[in-house]
């Protein structure tokens, strides 16, 4: 059915969705711009959606008078570590549940799907004493192992999804030529898999990368703490430093962007091959 819209529902429709993107976006560029104000400029009324004059103080305060290179570089390290155990061994469950059957197979998919439906910090407390009996408070490696295991259980649905929609005979025909299964799984289907695990790992990524509870509960030092804590901390009881937080955001984005410019033809490929099945 071939639908004709008048003149006047396109125009409805472009204001709509200029509305929408405005609304999105305005809150990214006010952001911005207050981060290259004058630390005096930012309260100034009225508001100036302009600065009149750039000024990067904000950002030589931000490295100056605080340790953010160190939580830049230790956000990079927990949550390129950890997204990418959490998607291998999400892979490697994934392929289970989707080529195997056995008896407690829809009781595992339930409980992966049972977790996501739960907030985490109610079990801040109980993991707060696991973490601290394991000596792995303030450690940056027992923050990736906290990760991965919340990570691994969207992760692994997503790319059993993924796994349904390639066939069952490419690795059987890898194992007819005389591939163990381990190797037909890596030699073959990970190769076709590429886009949806690079879909998979991207997610694990930005949700470390953007997490708070976990990070500000078990990092204490400012040698451990990471992006998210560090913008926490700029939020005192009597003040909140506009300016520093809101340079720390633009460099905290950066990351993230530069990740999804690189990576956008797997996102897309990922996300479409994972959503039709055949």
């Amino acid at each position: 059915m071939i639908r004709d819209y008048s003149t006047g529902g396109k125009i409805a429709r472009f204001v709509g969705l200029g509305l929408c993107l405005l609304i999105t976006v305005f809150p990214l560029y006010w952001i911005l711009v207050t981060s290259f104000k004058d630390p005096g400029a930012i309260f100034a009324y009225p508001l100036k959606y302009w600065p009149a004059q750039f000024s990067l103080d904000n950002y030589r305060g931000l490295f100056d008078q605080s340790n953010f290179a160190v939580y830049l570089v230790n956000s990079l390290i927990v949550s390129t570590v950890a997204a990418a155990f959490a998607t291998v061994i999400s892979l490697l469950a994934a392929y289970v549940l989707a080529r195997f059957e056995f008896v407690s197979k829809g009781a595992v998919m339930g409980a992966f799907l049972v977790t996501q439906m739960i907030p985490g910090f109610i079990a801040l407390g109980s993991l707060y004493i696991l973490m601290t009996r394991l000596y792995l408070v303030d450690n940056r490696w027992g923050l990736v192992l906290v990760y991965v295991a919340v990570s691994i259980p969207l992760c692994t649905v997503m790319l059993r999804g993924f796994f349904e929609n390639v066939p069952a005979s490419l690795e059987e025909a890898a194992m007819v030529d005389g591939c163990s299964r381990l190797s037909a799984l890596f030699r073959v289907l990970v190769p076709v898999m590429t886009p949806g695990i690079a879909a998979s790992y991207i997610f694990n990524f930005v949700n470390c990368w953007n997490e708070l509870f976990l990070s500000v509960t078990l990092m204490n030092s400012d040698s451990n703490k990471t992006i998210p804590a560090a913008l926490n901390g700029f939020i005192s009881s009597y003040n909140i430093d506009w300016g520093s937080m809101s340079a720390a955001a633009v460099l905290s984005i950066i990351p993230t962007m530069i990740l999804f410019a690189f990576a956008s033809r797997y996102i897309v490929e990922g996300l479409t091959a994972g959503a039709v099945k055949e």
